[in-house]
């Protein structure tokens, strides 16, 4: 079991900044491939960005490409974002989630790939 907690999320106005983070334990971090989705009401879940278990590659959703930036810190056991120039498009729950390694980076756009998600947390951001 990967127990994750997400942290970060709040409310801010068009073109500000917000780094989230998401802090996991359990088993070895390392062994994971991490990423972010986000859910707007009404919507589906959608995908906003992977990383794989090293750090050595990512990837984005375009709506956010140039904008935020994923990253991890294993000695931590922790993923973040880094999310700049926000748009009130992106306000939403954002959720954490694990996928033990295998598959190729494609396979991290996909909800159904990940094995532990977290509870998620809340970013609102105002016109």
């Amino acid at each position: 079991q990967v127990q994750l907690v997400e942290s970060g999320g709040g409310l801010v106005q068009a073109g500000g900044s917000l780094r989230l983070s998401c802090a996991a334990s359990g088993r070895t971090f390392s062994n994971y491939a991490m990423g972010w989705f986000r859910q707007a009401p009404g919507k589906e879940r959608e995908f906003v960005a992977a990383i794989t278990w090293s750090g050595g590659s990512t990837d984005y959703a375009d709506s956010v490409k140039g904008r935020f930036t994923i990253s991890r810190d294993n000695a931590k056991n922790t993923v973040y974002l880094q999310m700049n120039s926000l748009k009130p498009e992106d306000t939403a729950v954002y959720y954490c989630a694990a996928k033990l390694l295998g598959g190729t980076m494609s396979t991290l756009k996909f909800v159904s790939q990940y094995n532990y998600w977290g509870q998620g947390t809340q970013v609102t951001v105002s016109s």
